[in-house]
């Protein structure tokens, strides 16, 4: 038999099997006692019947005027006669017998005390030095009856204490295990981001170990997170000055000589380090995504930080190379204007970088809904799964980091929502779209409150 993996099911099992089992030996044993006792009382009742009954029937017998004849007392009302008697005298003819009393149910008298038939239950007694002797029988089928009656008063109420009593075991159980089970739900209620310590104070002595450790590991784990993205962070961050540097010395070294060898070494290396940059810009950008605040206190119009990025992206880019579609209302969210910027330079560049020559789409609806597309062969299903991943990219000899669309990602799971990429886009023959779907102000505080919960 397999054991149910709930804690309270296994308790509630366990106390209701034991309470069962010994209700139940108890009942049995009590029965047993009664049963005795029972004995007892009849066999007495049935000692104190012959010999009130003797005396009387010796001195009915010795004012007879005639011997050996034999006298049936008659019955004054109907009535279950349980006890009956025969009277003998010492040549065993029944000189008085009960109403109901059958003597061929009544051995040979053999000596006063108690005697039992297949039937009956029988105590003999005499008088007179054994010239008058009296046996009284009870039938055994009574005391069983009445021994069945006791031990079904006894039972019956088992089948109602017991079930109430498994109830209450139940809820005891459940009422015991409302601390940790609040626990879980507390903890079951974090999203991947968020590493603060669980309150587990209610939590009875016997678990909070448990809790205790679980907090530990969260707090190391959130430490070690925080040092991984204060290190990328930092290191980008410091990158970005001697870059700069060395790009300028390669672009010096181009400018200063004539070797045309050493002119294209230097070139390499020139973009080797915007590469470089580029890489560090990136990494920011993913430190800020996974530990940074998402959201500003008072919501803000996104379509001006569009707009922004879209005309800082295209300066070196042909006329008409990216088509911008904005709702015609402001979309008001608390997503920080920066971190938006963020994830809509990252869309847009991947679309210009990954995308064919064809014309790239940005549109931003009402309902906060972004979609980027851009013209292009189509991605394959199994390539498309794993393009969110770090440093994953398609099958193309574009430039890039492999980070973009992971930054995209991370944001967006963090204020609960999700990244989808399509190809072909809904409609089209091919190409490849990107949207998502930022949480617009409805109510103003309340999804600021939203909004902070997730970055907590």
């Amino acid at each position: 038999m397999t054991l149910p993996r709930s804690l309270q099911a296994r308790l509630g099992l366990a106390i209701g099997a034991l309470i069962t089992v010994l209700w139940v030996a108890a009942a049995m044993v009590t029965a047993v006692t009664v049963r005795h006792e029972m004995d007892e009382v009849f066999d007495s009742a049935l000692q104190e019947v012959a010999q009130r009954l003797l005396p009387l029937a010796v001195m009915d017998i010795v004012e007879r005027e005639e011997e050996g004849i034999t006298q049936r007392l008659g019955a004054v009302a109907a009535h279950d006669e349980f006890f009956t008697f025969v009277v003998r005298d010492a040549q065993g003819r029944v000189l008085l017998q009960s109403h109901t009393a059958d003597p061929a149910d009544f051995p040979e008298y053999d000596g006063a005390g108690f005697r039992q038939t297949p039937l009956y239950r029988l105590y003999n007694e005499d008088a007179l030095q054994g010239s008058v002797r009296i046996t009284v029988a009870e039938p055994l089928a009574h005391r069983r009856q009445v021994s069945q009656d006791t031990q079904l008063a006894l039972g019956l109420p088992l089948l109602i204490v017991l079930p109430v009593t498994l109830l209450a075991i139940v809820l005891a159980v459940r009422a015991g295990l409302a601390p940790l089970r609040r626990f879980r739900e507390r903890l079951a209620a974090r999203h991947a981001r968020d590493l603060s310590q669980v309150p587990a104070d209610d939590l009875p002595l016997e678990i909070a170990p448990v809790a205790a450790t679980l907090n530990t590991l969260l707090g190391s784990l959130d430490a070690a997170f925080t040092a991984e993205r204060s290190f990328a962070a930092n290191a980008a961050h410091e990158l970005r000055t001697p870059l700069a540097g060395a790009i300028a010395q390669a672009q010096r070294l181009q400018s200063e000589t004539a070797d045309p060898a050493a002119r294209a070494r230097a070139g390499e290396i020139e973009a080797t380090l915007k590469r470089l940059t580029r890489l560090s810009e990136r990494l920011m950008q993913l430190a800020r995504a996974e530990g940074g605040r998402l959201t500003v206190d008072r919501a803000q119009d996104l379509r001006p930080v569009v707009r922004i990025v879209v005309d800082d992206l295209t300066r070196s880019l042909a006329l008409g190379r990216v088509t911008v579609s904005l709702a015609d209302a402001p979309v008001m969210s608390h997503l920080d204007p920066d971190i938006f910027g963020i994830l809509c330079r990252n869309l847009v560049e991947n679309a210009l970088r990954h995308g064919s020559d064809g014309t790239v789409t940005v549109s931003l609806a009402a309902d906060g809904q972004l979609v980027v597309t851009n013209a292009g062969p189509v991605v394959p299903p199994d390539v498309l799964a794993g393009l969110t991943d770090r440093f994953a990219r398609g099958s193309t000899a574009a430039a890039g980091s492999g980070l973009g669309l992971a930054i995209v990602a991370s944001v967006m799971n963090r204020i609960g929502s999700a990244l989808t990429l399509t190809s072909p886009p809904v409609g089209q023959d091919a190409g490849f779209a990107a949207s998502v779907v930022i949480p617009v102000a409805v109510g103003g505080l309340a999804d600021a409150a939203s909004f902070q919960s997730r970055d907590d």
